[in-house]
């Protein structure tokens, strides 16, 4: 089963998309605080696993009626969900911030230019790509080292980024609401469980710990993942995929209002060109979704000459 994208238009799409990047700016600045206690996979499996339990029990999914078809595309899901998030976080454990985001970006940028086929948006998608190059340049340059096997890991991060958005619009197209994404981070969790619990999960039972890494799931997961699949019912895969442009340009401005790191000329730049090609990317989005909706008007008859 397949649905339209809904009329509700890019404008609206852009805001559950920064709010998507704020939220998710703030989960990482408080799971960064777990890792020194339980290590990034138990993180990534405690937070996956809080914010199921609190999806589920939000949604109430009504699985029952769904085909095998769907079951396999929410499982899908589940996998991308899995990899994407312990490997980001296994990429900052090791990463500046500004640097794994910056890397994995390339997973939708790379996604966009592939998925385009209006010159527009090609465009646009150069601007953003020049944009993180000179965020990860900036980064690269102010950072002591770089630890290879956390570039891997944003690398490996960035390709199940690119899987997750190809998916999750078939999640949003095929199964209403948020039921599909509640059961796909059951999986999530369900793959990370064995990897977390090589480290010291049960440390994050502590209360001290549990309510931080409860805030992390609603801020890392629920509310950012399900404003995500809001907005993938309103626009394309490839002009979703360049929004996340936002997402490294709020690390760069968390980390400069939250953790005090100043913001060179060259990093204004970077947000600059990344904040022209959001521009582009909502104008040439709206003027398609107008001429669109004009085609698929009715002509008014025309009217009998008099006899």
């Amino acid at each position: 089963m397949t649905a339209a994208l809904h009329p509700g238009g890019t404008r609206s799409a852009v805001a559950m998309v920064v709010g998507s990047c704020v939220s998710l700016q703030f989960g990482a600045a408080l799971a960064a605080h777990l890792f020194p206690v339980a290590g990034a996979w138990a993180v990534t499996a405690m937070r996956l696993a809080i914010a199921a339990g609190l999806l589920v029990a939000i949604t109430r999914p009504r699985i029952r009626r769904w085909s095998r078809r769907q079951w396999r595309t929410v499982c899908l899901l589940g996998a991308a969900l899995a990899a994407m998030n312990g490997c980001f976080y296994a990429a900052i454990e090791r990463l500046p911030l500004g640097v794994a985001v910056s890397i994995e970006f390339l997973g939708p940028l790379v996604l966009a230019a592939a998925l385009s086929r209006r010159r527009t948006d090609l465009v646009s998608v150069a601007l953003a790509l020049t944009g993180m190059a000179l965020l990860g340049v900036e980064a690269a340059v102010h950072a002591t080292s770089l630890d290879p096997i956390g570039v891997l890991f944003a690398l490996a991060a960035a390709s199940f980024w690119a899987v997750y958005i190809v998916v999750n619009a078939r999640v949003a197209q095929s199964i209403p609401g948020t039921d599909g994404l509640a059961m796909a981070l059951a999986v999530a969790a369900v793959v990370v469980l064995p990897i977390g619990l090589t480290q010291e999960l049960g440390a994050l039972l502590e209360p001290q710990w549990l309510g931080i890494a409860a805030a992390t799931a609603l801020l890392a997961s629920v509310i950012p993942y399900s404003l995500e699949l809001a907005a993938l019912r309103r626009i394309p895969r490839h002009v979703f995929g360049v929004l996340l442009a936002f997402e490294p340009v709020f690390a760069t401005v968390a980390g400069w209002l939250l953790l005090h790191q100043g913001v060179s000329p060259l990093r204004m730049t970077a947000i600059g060109l990344v904040i022209i090609a959001t521009l582009g990317t909502v104008a040439t989005g709206e003027r398609s979704r107008r001429a669109r909706a004009a085609e698929e008007t009715p002509a008014p008859l025309a009217t009998p000459a008099p006899t």
